[in-house]
């Protein structure tokens, strides 16, 4: 299609928008007039807009550098429905498809082109790129170039060779986590370093940070559900292995959950049938490993889980930030136990990396330990890890909602430490609480900790509690687990003496000291459909919304794409509440650009007729 060379019109007339947001002018501008830079933005922050608008003001190609078949065929999509000339060029495509996208390159009629770093770097993929003329390269998912990212991938490292055969090309790379240090070997890498880094900010309010011990994770997951969303919302539970992902899927099946799940072992079918129905706009539950990951563009996802500590706060940020990408309520929670950070540690310390690599991961496991154990706003320490300073607390996290009233226990930590120490650092957890509490078990008067001093000394805690204590303790490094056996050992550190010794206190959540409550598993059989999206208009309204967004699903099914790409929630929340009468009232509606005011104008309107 053709249109103005200002961005201002380029976003009403294509995408709908009214204005942008944030940063988003400013760089658009830049990029526009020909400048690179670095842009740093939270997911669902808006980065794509940063590119897409100045490619399609820019004469030529532009060609937009993507790590994930499934984002760049849904970006490509979404392109399509707002009338732009857009196509992808990965190792996915059959010859047919590969055919069709090299003559239309030929031929000049591609406005955008999404690329994975394999194919540009297959012979001939650049030499046809430098024959044509060209509006700008876009590297998304840029912190994949830096080894010291949390998400490196080698073949990005063959990027660099943009700025030496194309240096009059503008390149703009985008990322959504990247640390100082990731952010000065990204700029280095893609010869930046001149260029303006344009900082968003990281904080995504709209959702709503919680962190809880694991004690029973199904169950705590199911409560979750029905708190977040009444358990009728899309949602992302990642699992620390392919097996649990299996496992998690298949219960809650049996508790009458639509889940599925993900990840990189499946059968390359099975994962894009997968990948499908998750963006097909049905509430689904996703159980995942990471594979399920930065091709996630779903905005109305109302909820992401971890049933087990991230790689990082990058890491952590990055995978929550897939929810509430439509600005509207959604929740994130991590479970974790102390066997994760022990397991963290291990796997650091027996890593072939170097020195350095093994240093940092240690920092980055450090950071996520101190924010998962504060006992302050979350938000706040996370928001650090990547530049932002809040100027108050959040108000959207467990801390923050329900403040921690910190008790001493001290006494009850030397008390552990000590049993540690006097069974002689060669047990389990278990063992090490059935001597504290005073059981005789077998095993117990086997070794004869019966008669140690040790026996019986805690038996006003609960067991629950002793976990609580033990993990803090691993957390702080004053404990680590041993891999001696196939069972963990609990010992002790030097950085248990100063507690034994009482010069250092341990002060731990009340809550941590009293036995966990494990949340009822509800079945959800035959519970009728609700608004998705947290709709909150009135009951008249949401009768409208439901039947936009079943007319949505069918347009989506005819035409095999995403439901999100023809109209996201909001646009038909929007168009649901003002009720727009003709198509010029409708142009109006936040994310109708002309493109989808043509193709669909007048079955929207038709809907709307008919449901009154």
């Amino acid at each position: 299609m053709s249109h103005a060379a200002d961005p201002r019109a380029v976003l009403h007339d294509v995408f709908g928008f009214t204005d942008f947001r944030g940063r988003q002018a400013e760089i658009v501008e830049h990029v526009t007039a020909g400048g690179s830079g670095l842009v740093l933005m939270p997911t669902g922050g808006g980065k794509s807009l940063c590119y897409q608008v100045p490619a399609l003001c820019r004469p030529g190609l532009g060609v937009v550098v993507s790590p994930l078949i499934a984002l760049m065929e849904d970006q490509v999509a979404a392109l399509r429905q707002q009338g732009v000339a857009a196509a992808a060029l990965h190792s996915g495509l059959d010859e047919e498809e590969r055919r069709r996208v090299s003559l239309d390159l030929a031929n000049g009629k591609l406005k955008l082109l999404y690329v994975s770093p394999e194919r540009l770097a297959v012979e001939g993929t650049a030499e046809r790129l430098a024959r044509g003329n060209l509006a700008l390269f876009a590297v998304d998912e840029a912190h994949c170039i830096s080894a010291w990212g949390h998400n490196f991938r080698p073949e990005y490292r063959m990027l660099t060779m943009l700025a030496e055969r194309f240096p009059d090309v503008p390149r703009v790379a985008l990322t959504a986590t990247a640390d100082a240090r990731t952010v000065d070997d990204i700029r280095e890498r893609l010869s930046l370093t001149e260029a303006p880094v344009f900082r968003g900010s990281f904080d995504r309010p709209n959702i709503r940070i919680e962190v809880a011990p694991r004690d029973n994770a199904i169950a705590q997951i199911a409560a979750f559900m029905e708190e977040a969303d009444d358990g009728r919302g899309a949602g992302i539970i990642y699992c620390p292995s392919r097996a649990e992902t299996e496992r998690t899927a298949a219960r809650l099946r049996k508790d009458g959950y639509d889940a599925l799940h993900y990840h990189a072992g499946m059968d390359a079918a099975d994962r894009r049938a997968a990948e499908r129905r998750f963006s097909s706009g049905d509430p689904v539950v996703m159980a995942a490993t990471i594979a399920f990951g930065m091709g996630i563009d779903r905005p109305d996802v109302r909820w992401v889980a971890h049933l087990a500590l991230p790689g990082g706060p990058e890491a952590w940020y990055q995978e929550i930030g897939r929810a509430g990408r439509d600005g509207a309520p959604a929740r994130a929670l991590l479970l974790y136990g102390a066997e994760d950070i022990a397991v963290a540690r291990r796997r650091i310390a027996e890593s072939p990396a170097a020195e350095n690599q093994k240093r940092l991961d240690h920092e980055r496991l450090d950071r996520l330990v101190a924010i998962v154990e504060s006992a302050t706003c979350r938000r706040r320490l996370l928001l650090r890890c990547f530049g932002d300073d809040l100027p108050a607390d959040c108000g959207n996290c467990d801390a923050c909602l329900r403040p921690p009233r910190l008790v001493d226990a001290t006494e009850a930590a030397r008390k552990l430490l000590s049993a540690v120490h006097r069974t002689g650092g060669r047990f389990g957890l278990g063992h090490v609480v059935d001597v504290l509490r005073g059981k005789e078990t077998d095993k117990v008067g086997s070794f004869g900790h019966d008669k140690l001093s040790v026996f019986g000394i805690g038996r006003d805690v609960a067991e629950g509690a002793w976990r609580n204590i033990a993990r803090h303790l691993l957390a702080r490094g004053a404990l680590e687990m041993a891999s001696e056996t196939n069972l963990p050992i609990y010992q002790a550190t030097e950085a248990a003496r100063p507690i034994l010794r009482g010069e250092q206190p341990v002060m731990l959540q009340e809550s941590a000291l009293r036995e966990a409550a494990r949340p009822p598993r509800r079945p959800r059989q035959g519970r009728a459909a609700a608004p998705a999206g947290g709709f909150a208009g009135s009951p008249a309204e949401a009768g409208v919304f439901e039947a936009l967004r079943n007319w949505r699903k069918e347009e989506a099914t005819r035409q095999s794409v995403p439901a999100y790409v023809i109209f996201p929630d909001r646009t038909l929340a929007d168009i649901a509440a003002e009720r727009p009468r003709t198509l010029d009232d409708l142009a109006e509606v936040h994310g109708v650009g002309a493109s989808k005011l043509e193709r669909y104008g007048l079955d929207v309107l038709r809907v709307l007729r008919d449901a009154g």
